[in-house]
């Protein structure tokens, strides 16, 4: 079974937490007198020796100094920085609004000489029409209860569209035919975004497959949370809370797997063709009947 998304941020915390619990030892002091040094309870010095708390940059200082190895501290802090960039609650990465956010993002899709994309709940960012992600973006703003600046967000995220038109990218998408059905924004908008979709199929820089629902699961891949995989360097993996970057090289290697079964229970050209534009012809007659 595939590990969790959260291995490699779990498994960086508790590598750098080892390295503290080293320099304490190799200092000759228990954790109770690391404690007095750095006049805090010996409780949180358990606590960032196990991995159970989130070392600040202050306490990364204390740590170091309190062991006799000051200059130890700015490349250890250097690390917990970057093991912090591996889990991103959507709340911390969003607290002034998305657009940030969508600019941090953008140059993955830009430097990416191939991008590979799996969702089975929303069409992915670079495929979505602006009222698509206008609509998604603003459900997504009032559930974090995050400051509000939709429109500017809209924006940026169009940006990556820019992957399919410009430059010398590959973009491979599969998407579960629910994508296809869970109706985002009103009929129009989502009858709309469909129509998109065909439209794009035609680029040569894109591979577009949906698995049906009629698909044989048995002895095959299940349905996964969306994620992303940028050449062979990192894969983004969406979960409710958080968005969790991956670049430990076996994890990646998971993920492509998963992806590469996934491609095989999709269907492409005429056949993904079909699939939407059913789509389209049953959201038409639903909204003509209401």
């Amino acid at each position: 079974m595939a590990r969790s998304p959260s291995s490699s941020a779990q498994s960086a915390r508790e590598q750098l937490a080892a390295r503290l619990r080293e320099l304490r030892l190799e200092a000759g002091i228990t954790g109770h007198e690391l404690a007095l040094r750095c006049q805090w309870s010996p409780a949180k010095s358990s606590r960032l020796e196990h991995a159970q708390t989130v070392p600040s940059d202050s306490d990364v200082r204390a740590w170091c100094a309190a062991c006799g190895k000051p200059d130890l501290a700015p490349d250890l802090i250097a690390e917990n920085r970057r093991v912090d960039q591996l889990y991103m609650e959507w709340r911390r990465l969003h607290r002034h609004g998305m657009r940030l956010a969508q600019e941090k993002f953008l140059p993955l899709h830009q430097n990416a000489s191939v991008q590979r994309a799996y969702v089975s709940n929303v069409v992915p960012g670079f495929l979505q029409t602006q009222d698509y992600a206008r609509a998604l973006l603003s459900t997504i703003t009032r559930f974090q209860g995050t400051p509000d600046d939709v429109e500017e967000a809209v924006r940026s995220r169009a940006m990556r569209a820019r992957v399919l038109r410009e430059g010398d990218h590959r973009v491979v998408a599969i998407l579960e035919e629910s994508v296809l059905r869970y109706r985002i924004g009103s009929a129009q908008v989502m009858a709309d975004q469909l129509v998109h979709l065909l439209e794009v199929m035609s680029l040569p820089s894109l591979a577009l497959g949906v698995i049906p629902f009629t698909a044989r699961r048995e002895g095959r891949m299940w349905t996964l949370e969306a994620f992303y995989v940028f050449d062979d360097d990192r894969v983004m993996a969406e979960l409710l809370s958080a968005e969790i970057s991956i670049t430990t090289p076996s994890d990646i290697a998971v993920y492509q797997q998963a992806f590469a079964e996934l491609a095989q229970m999709a269907v492409y050209g005429p056949a993904a063709r079909r699939l939407i534009t059913d789509a389209i012809t049953l959201l038409r007659d639903s909204s003509a009947r209401t």
